[in-house]
């Protein structure tokens, strides 16, 4: 009599929640606090997903009528995810400080110098949210750091080099709802499954492609760009590159971390630093994509990680993606 064989399985379901607890079996002496802030992104971004795509029904498009501390005009959905953000991480012991591109100041929320390891959380609620008005992709971008009880305040706390980060990652609401996650081990999505309510693991461990003849920026600035960006899309145009442009930082770098290229926001004459944030997006995507095996610098020779920020709405010009696509960019600005 024949003996049966063992039964095949398709890949196995794994939820973001059983994977963060998974990540942190590996650590003894891990104390929990990091899942459970996670947990509240998780929950924070199916909250957000939910409002994005009734924004329409519940007349929540357009703008609020107030200026956020960048002096942007703040869309009505930017301060909805703000708040939803706030008050979700707020309900978390682990979390010390929170700091949002729209607050002027970060948000203390426990300062105890003796008590457990605690964790700062930095993010942009929506970005690219003006392009809801039109159906485009937002999303959330979020950055985790270790709180410095030895830091005089807040700020201090904060100011550390991306190299410092403990996790980062961002939410893209578009066609689907994708969370894209590194804690310093790889890069791995999740897309949300609205029928069960879980972000279930779809891409383990994702490599960018070294090259791809593609390059993201805002050519309408091209007058403005210095003139090695204008040297470099000369060059690209001429070698049969294709630009693709969303105009949300996520959804750009989101295409480009699975189909390769380059995303650029160069110094412009409105904008001589950069018009990007260091803390709140340029720092996790460029932790994200190195991860994934691309580059991310700031400048020639300046890594964005390594740059020592002074504040904590410090901008910054970003080059980013495929290593070989940074390398022509960078090339062409020495």
């Amino acid at each position: 009599m024949a003996v049966p064989s063992a039964p095949t399985f398709a890949r196995p379901i794994v939820t973001l929640q059983s994977h963060i607890l998974e990540q942190e079996s590996r650590f003894p002496d891990a104390t929990g606090a990091l899942s459970w802030i996670l947990s509240a992104m998780s929950i924070s971004t199916k909250m957000i997903a939910a409002r994005t795509r009734r924004a329409r029904l519940e007349d929540v498009l357009g703008v609020a009528g107030a200026q956020n501390v960048q002096g942007e005009e703040q869309q009505k959905l930017d301060v909805i995810a703000n708040e939803i953000l706030l008050r979700t991480l707020g309900g978390r012991e682990g979390v010390a400080i929170v700091a949002s591109e729209e607050n002027e100041e970060p948000v203390i929320l426990r300062d105890d110098p003796n008590g457990e390891r605690r964790y700062c959380v930095l993010f942009d609620p929506l970005d690219g949210s003006s392009n809801l008005d039109v159906c485009g992709g937002v999303g959330t971008i979020f950055s985790i750091l270790r709180h410095d009880r030895r830091a005089r305040d807040a700020h201090d706390s904060l100011l550390q080099k991306g190299t410092q980060q403990v996790a980062a990652g961002y939410v893209l609401y578009g066609s689907s709802t994708v969370f894209v996650l590194t804690v310093g081990n790889g890069v791995d999505m999740f897309v949300l499954d609205p029928e069960v309510g879980a972000y279930m693991l779809v891409e383990h461990g994702i490599r960018m492609p070294a090259a791809s003849k593609s390059y993201s920026v805002n050519e309408g600035n091209r007058h403005s760009f210095p003139e090695g960006y204008q040297r470099y899309l000369d060059w690209a145009q001429g070698n049969g590159y294709s630009s693709r442009y969303i105009g949300s930082m996520v959804a750009d770098v989101h295409r480009i971390l699975f189909k390769g290229g380059v995303f650029m926001y160069p110094p412009t004459a409105k904008a001589p630093k950069g018009k990007l944030r260091l803390m709140y997006e340029a720092n996790p995507m460029a932790m994200l994509i190195e991860q994934a095996g691309g580059k991310a610098f700031a400048a020639p020779g300046q890594r964005i990680l390594d740059v020592q920020p002074e504040d904590i709405h410090q901008r910054t010009a970003v080059i980013l993606g495929s290593a070989d696509e940074v390398d022509h960019v960078v090339s062409h600005l020495t």
